[in-house]
């Protein structure tokens, strides 16, 4: 076993979830950080052998601050409920903690994501290098909105092997975490008083398909590129749109 823990963060993920703590099998310890899931997420993640604790969501900086609290190893890979360590990547993690004589302070992991009918190539998706493997006593949170990622103070190194990932179960499913993000990211916007507008909403939007279509060539993904840039311009449209929704509000 590594000494080193790995880390999920999780709420309603029984559909990967013992996947993914099964290819971090070789960590000294698996901690479950739970939401108060409504599915067998919490029953899962004990039967293969994870320390559940269960902590209210308010929001990923302070859930991953509970996290970081409760972790007794210098080393941490932290992973999201639906994603999974390809067994590539699972030995060369284990092959550069065992040889890296503080060397580095973390490691970034190529992330493969499905979406659709298949795993994604192009649309900015791919290889979307992670900073997920990092010494704990060296490593910074940083968030927006929603969003999160980790930074560390030393050098890092990109592994090859892939983080697999199935971000969404069905179209949905994406829509829903639409809705989520978008709204959580214009609440930030709006709390920061970043103007907004019909028509710069509808710029965004259509700034963000020209990019994932054009620019990051998600035409060459199919169909799957194609539904992925039309709801990226979704995203784009309906975070603005919902600042002046906040903003009218109060």
């Amino acid at each position: 076993m590594l000494n080193c823990t790995g880390l999920i963060l999780t709420y309603n993920g029984e559909k990967y979830l013992k996947q993914c703590i099964q290819s971090l099998s070789f960590c000294k310890e698996i901690l479950v950080i739970d939401s108060n899931s409504q599915d067998k997420t919490v029953e899962i993640a004990q039967k293969n052998g994870a320390r559940v604790i269960i902590n209210s969501w308010k929001g990923p900086a302070k859930q991953f601050e509970f996290a970081f609290k409760h972790i007794h190893t210098d080393w941490v890979i932290s992973l999201d409920q639906d994603e999974i360590l390809s067994p590539e990547l699972q030995e060369e993690i284990k092959h550069n903690l065992h040889h890296n004589d503080k060397k580095y302070a973390g490691f970034f992991c190529p992330r493969k994501s499905f979406y659709f009918d298949r795993f994604i190539k192009h649309c900015g998706w791919y290889p979307d290098y992670l900073l997920r493997v990092f010494y704990l006593p060296k490593t910074s949170l940083y968030t927006s909105g929603p969003h999160y990622g980790f930074r560390v103070s030393g050098d890092t190194l990109k592994l090859k092997g892939h983080i697999i990932h199935y971000p969404y179960e069905n179209l949905f499913h994406h829509m829903e975490k639409i809705n989520y993000y978008t709204q959580e990211a214009a609440k930030d916007m709006a709390e920061k008083n970043i103007s907004s507008g019909v028509i710069k909403a509808l710029g965004h939007g259509l700034a963000r398909f020209m990019k994932i279509y054009f620019l990051k060539l998600g035409f060459l993904d199919g169909k799957a590129g194609f539904i992925l840039s039309l709801n990226a311009f979704f995203y784009g449209f309906h975070k603005y749109i919902r600042v002046l929704e906040f903003k009218k509000a109060n």
